[in-house]
């Protein structure tokens, strides 16, 4: 049996992922698919990214990632499929793909070459579906495509460090479902660069100077009731190692989140300034 996951941004009023899944069932009637999901802001590159990045290692080797957000073809914007870290993406390359692969090489890149047998203006439909069932037979990518050795990257997903600064440069990639801004620092690149030292986070006019382990370790002073915290910010690397600046308990419909309380959105900036800390200057007694 052959997973193939689907990552859009269609919604689910209407007909496009219900056409994609008859199309993938017709050809691949064994075919087991799974929604990743379809709610990706329209044409939303960062954000299929970090989702793709954080979602695809949870399914087995060999799973097939049909993604279908701003998949138009041109000469800009071309498809590609690719097997990396032994999974298989079969996507647009416009640069959802660098998040993905910022840290596990692909084994093999093709750009799909099908596209002079098919006339479609849904090529997620009438082509990715074509691909990855061929994929799912046990295909070889070369069949379906010319071998190259590269993909489209996109700067905005990595953070800028400046050392001599002391600094990381990055910036807000997603809004999860609470509200909450997600960064594309990563704790890697902040244990790297920091070395321990003590730090402040500045986003707009919001200055986090600690880093919480879980939401609710903002709420451990007894002498308060969890509820007296609600709304509170906080900073805190997430469950998928990127530093996310939260508010604990928030809801959007009462207590609000990160974008509506702290006013943060796509691509503000955020950013790390460590301390230069020097030993102190030695003097001898006299």
């Amino acid at each position: 049996m052959s997973f193939i996951t689907l990552t859009t941004d269609f919604g689910t009023k209407d007909h496009f992922v219900g056409a994609v899944k008859g199309a993938i069932y017709s050809e691949l009637p064994e075919a087991k698919i799974i929604d990743i999901t379809h709610e990706i802001s329209p044409f939303n590159i960062t954000e299929t990214a970090y989702i793709l990045k954080n979602s695809y290692k949870s399914f087995p080797k060999g799973t097939i990632h049909v993604v279908g957000v701003d998949s138009e073809i041109c000469s800009e914007n071309k498809h590609i499929a690719l097997e990396l870290d032994g999974h298989f993406f079969v996507c647009p390359d416009n640069g959802l793909i660098s998040m993905v692969a910022s840290e596990i090489k692909p084994t093999k890149i093709v750009e799909i070459n099908i596209h002079d047998r098919i006339e479609s203006s849904f090529p997620v439909l009438d082509v990715f579906v074509q691909v990855a069932c061929f994929i799912a037979r046990g295909g070889n990518l070369t069949v379906i495509g010319k071998e190259i050795n590269d993909f489209k990257k996109i700067i905005e997903i990595q953070p800028k460090v400046n050392l001599q600064e002391n600094q990381i440069m990055g910036g807000i990639i997603y809004t999860d479902n609470y509200g909450n801004v997600i960064t594309n620092i990563s704790k890697k690149m902040f244990l790297e660069i920091g070395k321990n030292r003590k730090f402040t986070i500045t986003a707009k006019k919001h200055i986090f100077t600690k880093i919480f382990s879980k939401y609710n370790e903002i709420a451990e002073n007894t002498a308060y009731t969890k509820q007296q915290y609600e709304g509170h910010k906080l900073a805190i690397f997430n469950a998928a190692s990127y530093l996310e600046l939260a508010i604990y308990r928030s809801n959007l419909e009462s207590v609000g989140g990160a974008t509506s309380l702290l006013g943060l959105n796509y691509r503000d900036a955020v950013t790390i300034d460590f301390l230069n800390e020097t030993k102190p200057e030695y003097k001898p007694l006299t």
